[in-house]
C-alpha cells in the first residue's frame, strides 16, 4: 500500500468495523472539457484507493448538462487515464439515469419535498438570501401536489420555454446553508444531448444528480474536493429523501493546486476558445494530453500526487516540483545527445577536407546497459551561438578568440578568426584542432575549463525546438478582468537548430537529454520525416529540492 493518509485509513476502519464488507470509489468527470493536472490528482486517489483494497472503481461520465458536453471530450477523458496507467472497472454515464432520476423527482414532490416554481433565475437569486441574511419562500413554494404534479409532466412534455420553470427541493429557506435553501433540482433546456438525443427536454441539477448516481451504482465511498464539502447536507438529503436502498458516504480532500498554473476547466476553455494556445493538448496546457504531448510521463505525474500528498487543506505547489519528478524519471532512461538550437557555425581549417570520421559516445553515462553511439565529425560543425563570445567578461570559459575549448567527444579546437557579415554579425568562427586531444585516448597535455556540444554540419539534421516558460506571468490565476492580461507573451519559443544523424529517425513521443539544454519531447502532431520537431519537457537543472 502507498503511504497512510486519513481517506486510506477512513476505508480500513469502514471495513475492519464491518461498517462497509467492500470498497467501490469513482472517478466522475463532466465531459465538458479535456482533464487537467488537478483531475489527475483525483485519479490517482480514486483508482489507487480501489486498487489497494482490492475495491472497484467506476468511471462515471456526469453528462447532466448537454449545452456544455460533447462526445469528445468523454473520448479525450478515456485516453487520459488508460495513459495515466488506469483501468476502470465498469463505465456509467448519469444519462443513463435519466427516467430514474425522473422518477425520484417525482417521488419527492409526492412527499411534498419538491415545488415547481415560475421565478426567474434572478429573483431565485433575490429570495435566497446572503450568508448574513435568510432567504424569502417563493410565492409558488405552497402549490398543491397536484399542481407540481401537472406542471412537471408538462415541463417534461416540452410546454414551456428554457428558463420558464424550475423544480425546486423544498427544504429550508432560513438554513445557515445556502446549499439547502430550496435548491434548483430540475430545469428546463431545449439541447440535444451527446447520449440521449432529443429524448429529454428537462435535465437534472449536478447536486441532485450527483448523489442519485453515486446510490444507484453502489459507491461507498464517494470522494471528492473541499469545495463539495458545504454541499454534502445537500448530497445526503437527496439520499435519504429519494429513499435510495444503497447510502454512499462523500468525503472530502484537499484539491491540487500549482503555481503558474491554470487550474480553472472554464478558463481553458477559454484560451483554447479565443485561440491563445494550439487547442487543449498545447504543450503549454497543464491538460493531461498537454502534459503527454509536451513529454511528461505518467510515472512522474503519478509519483508527483502522490509525494504532494492527501488532506483536508488546498495547499498551493511548486511547479518545479513536478518538473522534478520528471527529470527523477527520465534520467535513466532517456537517450543523451545533441542538439544546436541556435547554431553558429564553425570550420576546422586544418582538419582535412572531405573527411569524415566516426566517433564514440555513450547513449546514457548513468545508465552504461543503453551502450554507445557513434556521431561524425568534420571539418565543418555547428556549434550554440552563445558559447562564443568575440569580448568576452572574466570567467567565460567558452569559445572566444585565443582561447581553447574541448568538443564534447571530440578534440580541442581554439578560436583563430571570426568571419562577420555586413551588419558586423558574427556568421562563421575558424578554429583549429589538435588531433593528440581525441576523446578516450587519455591525453593529458593540458587541461581546458570549457565543454561545448556540437553537431556535424554535412549530416545535421534540421529540427524545430519549441522552449516553453510557465503559461503564466506571477503565481495568481487573478480575477476574470485580469486573467488574459497574464498570459505569458515569452511561454513559447521556436528555434530552428539541428540535431545528431542518429536522430533521422524518431518517432513521436521519443524522449532524449539534449546535452546542456535540458529533456526534450518528439512532437506528436507537427513531427514530418523531413523534419523533426522537439518540445521542451524540462531544463536540466532546477533549484527545488524536495
Amino acid at each position: 500500500m502507498e503511504n497512510s493518509n486519513f481517506l486510506r485509513s477512513l476505508i480500513k476502519k469502514d471495513l475492519e468495523t464491518k461498517k462497509r464488507d467492500h470498497v467501490v470509489t469513482r472517478f466522475p468527470p463532466e465531459p465538458n472539457g479535456y482533464l487537467h493536472i488537478g483531475h489527475a490528482k483525483s485519479i490517482v486517489i480514486n483508482f489507487g484507493l480501489a486498487n489497494d483494497f482490492n475495491g472497484k472503481v467506476n468511471l462515471r461520465f456526469d453528462d447532466t448538462n448537454p449545452l456544455k458536453e460533447d462526445s469528445e471530450y468523454v473520448k479525450a477523458i478515456k485516453e487520459d487515464i488508460e495513459w495515466l496507467g488506469y483501468k476502470w472497472d465498469d463505465l456509467f454515464f448519469a444519462s443513463d439515469y435519466f427516467q430514474e432520476m425522473y422518477d425520484r423527482a417525482v417521488l419527492l414532490i409526492k412527499k411534498g419535498k419538491a415545488y415547481v416554481d415560475d421565478l426567474s433565475q434572478e429573483e431565485i437569486r433575490e429570495y435566497r438570501g446572503t450568508l448574513t441574511e435568510p432567504g424569502k419562500d417563493s410565492p409558488y413554494r405552497n402549490r398543491s401536489i397536484e399542481e407540481n404534479l401537472k406542471l412537471f409532466e408538462q415541463m417534461r412534455n416540452g410546454e414551456f420555454g428554457n428558463g420558464e420553470r424550475v423544480l425546486r427541493a423544498k427544504i429550508d429557506m432560513s438554513s445557515p446553508n445556502i446549499n439547502l435553501r430550496d435548491p434548483i433540482i430540475y430545469r428546463i433546456a431545449h439541447a440535444t444531448h451527446h447520449n440521449t438525443g432529443d429524448a429529454w427536454c428537462i435535465y437534472p441539477m449536478y447536486a441532485f444528480a450527483h448523489p442519485l448516481e453515486d446510490a444507484i451504482e453502489g459507491v461507498t465511498h464517494s470522494l471528492c474536493t473541499t469545495e463539495f464539502e458545504d454541499q454534502r447536507p445537500l448530497y445526503n438529503w437527496v439520499v435519504a429523501e429519494c429513499e435510495m436502498e444503497h447510502i454512499p458516504e462523500q468525503t472530502e480532500f484537499g484539491r491540487l493546486n500549482i503555481t503558474n498554473t491554470v487550474m480553472s476547466k472554464r478558463k481553458l476553455k477559454q484560451l483554447v476558445d479565443e485561440k491563445i494556445v494550439d487547442g487543449w493538448d498545447d504543450p503549454r496546457m497543464p491538460t493531461i494530453s498537454g502534459l503527454r504531448r509536451r513529454g511528461y510521463t505518467p510515472e512522474a505525474i503519478r509519483t508527483f500526487v502522490n509525494e504532494t500528498g492527501v488532506s483536508k487543506g488546498s495547499g498551493e505547489v511548486d511547479s518545479q516540483m513536478l518538473d522534478y519528478f520528471v527529470r527523477e524519471d527520465l534520467k535513466l532512461k532517456a537517450p543523451r545527445t545533441m542538439g544546436i538550437i541556435r547554431p553558429l557555425k564553425v570550420v576546422i581549417t586544418n582538419y582535412p577536407e572531405g573527411q569524415v570520421e566516426m566517433l564514440d559516445a555513450e547513449i546514457n553515462p548513468e545508465n552504461p546497459e543503453m551502450g554507445m553511439r557513434q556521431i561524425p565529425f568534420s571539418r565543418e560543425i555547428y556549434i550554440e551561438q552563445e558559447d562564443f563570445m568575440e569580448n568576452p567578461p572574466k570567467k567565460y570559459f567558452r569559445l572566444f578568440p585565443g582561447n581553447e575549448v574541448r568538443l564534447k567527444h571530440a578534440y580541442f579546437i581554439k578560436c583563430e578568426d571570426v568571419i562577420k557579415d555586413e551588419e558586423g554579425n558574427v556568421i562563421e568562427i575558424h578554429c583549429t584542432y589538435d588531433p593528440e586531444t581525441k576523446s578516450g585516448s587519455g591525453f593529458t597535455g593540458r587541461k581546458v575549463k570549457g565543454t561545448l556540444h556540437w553537431v556535424e554540419a554535412s549530416q545535421a539534421i534540421p529540427a524545430e525546438f519549441r522552449l516553453y516558460e510557465p503559461l503564466l506571468l506571477n503565481n495568481e490565476e487573478g480575477t476574470e478582468k485580469n486573467f488574459l492580461e497574464q498570459i505569458n507573451p515569452q511561454s513559447l519559443q521556436v528555434l530552428q537548430g539541428f540535431v545528431e544523424p542518429t536522430m533521422k529517425d524518431v518517432q513521436a513521443q521519443e524522449k532524449f537529454q539534449f546535452f546542456r539544454h535540458g529533456y526534450f519531447n518528439v512532437d506528436p502532431k507537427d513531427t514530418t520525416p523531413e523534419k523533426p520537431v522537439f518540445n521542451l519537457i524540462v531544463s536540466l537543472k532546477s533549484s527545488f529540492k524536495l
